[in-house]
């Protein structure tokens, strides 16, 4: 996976998903990504693709409700795609407690980006980003 930056969309798989959701005009995009990362519960690994796009669907949610983290480049398709459909969605706390369990399920020894992550000398930071999306979801 080609990595540049810890945060959310700092990273191929999660920028591809990011064009992707540009075809989206509700939150099934985003739901349909947490329930692949939550199918791997009975799976022995959650690969590194699904983690990062988890991620990355997590952050759209947040971004999507105004808890979202620091806009830049990286972010820029998730940005205009809030701003087209900003305002239509009543708050889902379904969701929101779907993305907690997708964090916990990307944070857990069966993640292949965690251990990826953990491998580097970025670990502690890129943990701190994902715990800190964690605390957002919570209000």
């Amino acid at each position: 996976m080609a990595t540049w930056d810890i945060g959310p969309y700092g990273n191929d798989f999660a920028q591809d998903w990011a064009e992707d959701l540009q075809e989206s005009n509700d939150l099934y995009f985003i739901e349909n990504t947490l329930d692949n990362v939550l199918s791997a519960a009975g799976a022995e690994v959650l690969e590194a693709p699904y983690g990062a796009e988890g991620i990355a669907a997590v952050e759209a949610l947040l971004r999507l409700y105004e808890r979202g983290g620091v806009s830049d480049e990286d972010t820029r398709h998730v940005d205009d795609w809030v701003g087209a459909i900003k305002g239509r969605f009543r708050l889902r706390t379904d969701l929101f407690e779907k993305a907690g369990r997708a964090l916990d399920m990307i944070l857990s020894e069966r993640s292949e980006l965690r251990e990826l992550w953990q491998d580097s000398e970025h670990y502690e930071q890129w943990r701190a980003g994902v715990e800190a999306q964690k605390a957002r979801l919570q209000g």
